[in-house]
Protein backbone atom coordinates (compact mmCIF):
# COMPACT_ATOMS: atom_id res chain seq x y z
CA UNK A 1 0.00 0.00 0.00
CA UNK A 2 0.96 3.58 -0.93
CA UNK A 3 -0.64 5.92 1.47
CA UNK A 4 -0.57 7.02 4.98
CA UNK A 5 -2.17 4.27 6.61
CA UNK A 6 0.67 2.85 6.70
CA UNK A 7 4.11 3.43 7.75
CA UNK A 8 7.12 4.09 5.54
CA UNK A 9 7.40 6.43 2.61
CA UNK A 10 5.13 7.91 0.14
CA UNK A 11 5.63 7.90 -3.90
CA UNK A 12 3.55 9.46 -5.82
CA UNK A 13 0.12 7.92 -7.39
CA UNK A 14 0.26 10.26 -10.41
CA UNK A 15 2.16 12.85 -11.24
CA UNK A 16 0.51 14.66 -14.57
CA UNK A 17 3.99 16.38 -16.05
CA UNK A 18 5.96 15.07 -18.81
CA UNK A 19 10.00 14.76 -17.78
CA UNK A 20 13.18 13.28 -19.65
CA UNK A 21 12.14 12.06 -23.18
CA UNK A 22 8.60 12.93 -23.54
CA UNK A 23 9.11 16.39 -22.12
CA UNK A 24 12.45 17.12 -24.54
CA UNK A 25 10.11 14.94 -27.67
CA UNK A 26 7.24 17.83 -26.91
CA UNK A 27 9.98 20.28 -26.85
CA UNK A 28 11.11 19.62 -30.11
CA UNK A 29 7.09 19.67 -31.89
CA UNK A 30 6.84 23.12 -30.67
CA UNK A 31 10.10 24.37 -32.09
CA UNK A 32 9.46 22.40 -35.50
CA UNK A 33 6.06 24.17 -34.82
CA UNK A 34 7.19 28.13 -33.93
CA UNK A 35 10.59 27.97 -36.71
CA UNK A 36 9.30 26.08 -39.47
CA UNK A 37 12.03 23.57 -39.17
CA UNK A 38 11.45 20.46 -40.52
CA UNK A 39 10.85 17.35 -37.95
CA UNK A 40 13.86 15.90 -39.05
CA UNK A 41 15.68 18.68 -38.33
CA UNK A 42 14.98 19.21 -34.90
CA UNK A 43 17.32 17.12 -33.05
CA UNK A 44 17.71 16.57 -29.21
CA UNK A 45 21.18 16.21 -27.14
CA UNK A 46 22.33 13.51 -25.16
CA UNK A 47 20.46 10.25 -26.87
CA UNK A 48 22.30 7.10 -25.64
CA UNK A 49 22.56 6.84 -29.91
CA UNK A 50 23.57 10.55 -31.19
CA UNK A 51 22.11 10.42 -35.16
CA UNK A 52 25.37 11.97 -37.24
CA UNK A 53 25.36 15.89 -37.40
CA UNK A 54 24.30 17.17 -40.72
CA UNK A 55 26.63 19.25 -42.97
CA UNK A 56 27.40 22.59 -42.43
CA UNK A 57 25.29 23.72 -45.22
CA UNK A 58 22.45 22.11 -43.85
CA UNK A 59 19.84 24.19 -42.18
CA UNK A 60 19.31 22.46 -38.48
CA UNK A 61 18.65 22.58 -34.62
CA UNK A 62 19.49 20.96 -31.39
CA UNK A 63 17.99 21.07 -27.84
CA UNK A 64 18.27 20.19 -24.32
CA UNK A 65 16.66 21.11 -21.20
CA UNK A 66 19.57 22.63 -19.27
CA UNK A 67 18.30 23.57 -15.77
CA UNK A 68 15.13 22.70 -13.87
CA UNK A 69 14.49 25.39 -11.13
CA UNK A 70 11.76 25.07 -8.47
CA UNK A 71 9.96 27.20 -6.14
CA UNK A 72 10.42 27.15 -2.24
CA UNK A 73 7.14 26.46 -0.71
CA UNK A 74 5.03 23.68 -2.27
CA UNK A 75 1.45 23.38 -1.35
CA UNK A 76 -0.53 20.88 -0.55
CA UNK A 77 -3.85 21.20 -1.65
CA UNK A 78 -7.44 19.95 -2.85
CA UNK A 79 -7.60 17.06 0.54
CA UNK A 80 -10.02 14.27 -0.15
CA UNK A 81 -10.78 11.19 1.91
CA UNK A 82 -8.15 9.79 0.13
CA UNK A 83 -5.26 11.72 -1.29
CA UNK A 84 -3.76 15.10 -1.42
CA UNK A 85 -2.25 16.95 -4.31
CA UNK A 86 1.47 18.48 -3.94
CA UNK A 87 1.26 21.75 -5.97
CA UNK A 88 5.13 23.18 -6.98
CA UNK A 89 5.91 25.25 -9.47
CA UNK A 90 9.01 24.87 -11.55
CA UNK A 91 11.41 26.33 -14.18
CA UNK A 92 12.18 24.73 -17.11
CA UNK A 93 15.59 26.31 -19.11
CA UNK A 94 15.93 25.58 -22.76
CA UNK A 95 19.00 26.03 -24.77
CA UNK A 96 18.04 25.45 -28.43
CA UNK A 97 21.32 25.80 -30.95
CA UNK A 98 20.26 26.89 -34.80
CA UNK A 99 23.25 25.65 -37.48
CA UNK A 100 23.42 25.95 -41.27
CA UNK A 101 23.59 28.70 -43.40
CA UNK A 102 20.50 30.01 -42.21
CA UNK A 103 20.79 29.16 -38.30
CA UNK A 104 20.44 33.05 -37.65
CA UNK A 105 17.62 32.93 -39.45
CA UNK A 106 15.84 30.40 -37.82
CA UNK A 107 17.04 31.12 -34.53
CA UNK A 108 15.03 34.53 -35.00
CA UNK A 109 12.07 33.39 -36.63
CA UNK A 110 11.98 30.98 -33.22
CA UNK A 111 12.58 34.12 -30.91
CA UNK A 112 10.11 36.22 -32.88
CA UNK A 113 7.09 33.56 -32.81
CA UNK A 114 7.60 32.93 -28.95
CA UNK A 115 5.21 36.51 -28.83
CA UNK A 116 2.54 35.35 -30.54
CA UNK A 117 -0.23 34.47 -28.55
CA UNK A 118 -1.42 31.34 -30.74
CA UNK A 119 1.97 29.68 -29.91
CA UNK A 120 1.68 30.08 -26.49
CA UNK A 121 -1.55 28.85 -26.67
CA UNK A 122 -0.13 25.53 -28.03
CA UNK A 123 2.30 25.36 -25.27
CA UNK A 124 -0.03 26.27 -22.82
CA UNK A 125 -2.18 22.88 -24.07
CA UNK A 126 0.77 21.00 -23.03
CA UNK A 127 1.26 22.44 -19.35
CA UNK A 128 3.88 25.22 -19.99
CA UNK A 129 4.05 28.67 -20.69
CA UNK A 130 6.71 31.10 -22.03
CA UNK A 131 8.18 32.76 -19.22
CA UNK A 132 11.14 34.72 -20.70
CA UNK A 133 13.71 34.26 -23.63
CA UNK A 134 17.50 35.66 -24.08
CA UNK A 135 19.37 36.95 -27.03
CA UNK A 136 20.15 35.16 -30.16
CA UNK A 137 23.63 34.62 -29.48
CA UNK A 138 26.76 33.80 -32.22
CA UNK A 139 28.58 30.70 -31.25
CA UNK A 140 30.43 29.38 -34.63
CA UNK A 141 32.14 25.99 -34.05
CA UNK A 142 34.92 24.63 -35.82
CA UNK A 143 34.22 21.14 -36.86
CA UNK A 144 36.71 19.48 -38.77
CA UNK A 145 38.55 22.26 -39.88
CA UNK A 146 35.53 23.64 -41.15
CA UNK A 147 33.59 26.53 -39.09
CA UNK A 148 29.92 25.85 -38.62
CA UNK A 149 27.33 28.70 -37.89
CA UNK A 150 25.93 28.11 -34.70
CA UNK A 151 23.40 30.23 -32.95
CA UNK A 152 22.21 29.69 -29.22
CA UNK A 153 18.88 31.05 -27.50
CA UNK A 154 18.15 30.15 -24.27
CA UNK A 155 14.15 29.93 -23.07
CA UNK A 156 12.98 30.45 -19.57
CA UNK A 157 9.84 27.94 -19.56
CA UNK A 158 7.21 27.38 -16.40
CA UNK A 159 5.05 24.82 -15.21
CA UNK A 160 3.18 23.75 -12.67
CA UNK A 161 4.02 20.63 -11.51
CA UNK A 162 0.52 18.88 -9.58
CA UNK A 163 1.95 15.17 -8.08
CA UNK A 164 -0.92 13.46 -5.89
CA UNK A 165 0.01 11.47 -2.64
CA UNK A 166 -2.22 8.67 -1.17
CA UNK A 167 -2.57 10.88 2.01
CA UNK A 168 -5.76 9.84 3.74
CA UNK A 169 -7.74 12.63 5.40
CA UNK A 170 -8.73 12.29 9.37
CA UNK A 171 -12.38 11.80 8.51
CA UNK A 172 -13.37 10.85 12.64
CA UNK A 173 -11.75 10.61 15.98
CA UNK A 174 -13.12 9.20 18.88
CA UNK A 175 -13.05 11.51 21.62
CA UNK A 176 -14.40 10.37 25.26
CA UNK A 177 -14.82 12.72 27.25
CA UNK A 178 -14.81 12.33 31.63
CA UNK A 179 -15.16 14.22 34.22
CA UNK A 180 -17.30 16.54 35.72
Amino acid sequence: MNNSTEPGYLTPRQSLQLDDLALEQLLSRWVCGVSGLPAASVLLRWLPEQPPQPAADVDWCDLGVMTLTTDAAPALVNQSDDSVALWRHDGVEVEISFYGPNGQHFARLFRDGLTLPQNNAELNAAGLSCESYGAVVSAPKLVKDQWVRRYDLKVQLHRKEIREYGVKSLVAAPVKFFGD
